[in-house]
């Protein structure tokens, strides 16, 4: 599996970040396919020379994604992502190019999305 998460630990991307990102980024790609096992926690750590906590969070992270499902003595399996509804496309298409025309970054935006969702 550490062949598919590369880390760079002399950048500025946290280590939890640079696995949660590219591991996310192989599922939505579907490299990671649904129902796939995910390495434990323990042992993709040792692999990456990480601590166990540093992919615990990053595991968390997805599971609140939606992107994997973890189970007490099943693992952590790919759980395949929704299809998003081509209202939600369309709306989102339109959102960027309101974005962009405001002269906003990506940033800017999707902090704009964040404080609009409710919690």
């Amino acid at each position: 599996m550490s062949g598919f998460v590369a880390i760079d630990a002399g950048g500025r991307v946290p280590p939890f970040e640079q696995v949660r990102s590219q591991l996310a980024a192989q599922i939505t790609a579907g490299y990671l396919v649904d129902g796939e096992r995910l390495p434990s926690v323990r042992g993709l750590a040792a692999e990456l020379g990480l601590a166990a906590g540093t992919v615990a969070k990053a595991y968390q992270l997805l599971e609140e994604a939606g992107l994997v499902h973890t189970a007490r003595g099943a693992g952590t399996r790919v759980v395949r992502p929704a299809e998003v509804p081509e209202t939600v496309t369309a709306a989102a298409t339109a959102l960027v190019a309101a974005a962009r025309d405001a002269g906003l970054s990506a940033d800017q935006t999707a902090a704009a999305v964040r404080d609009a969702w409710p919690v």
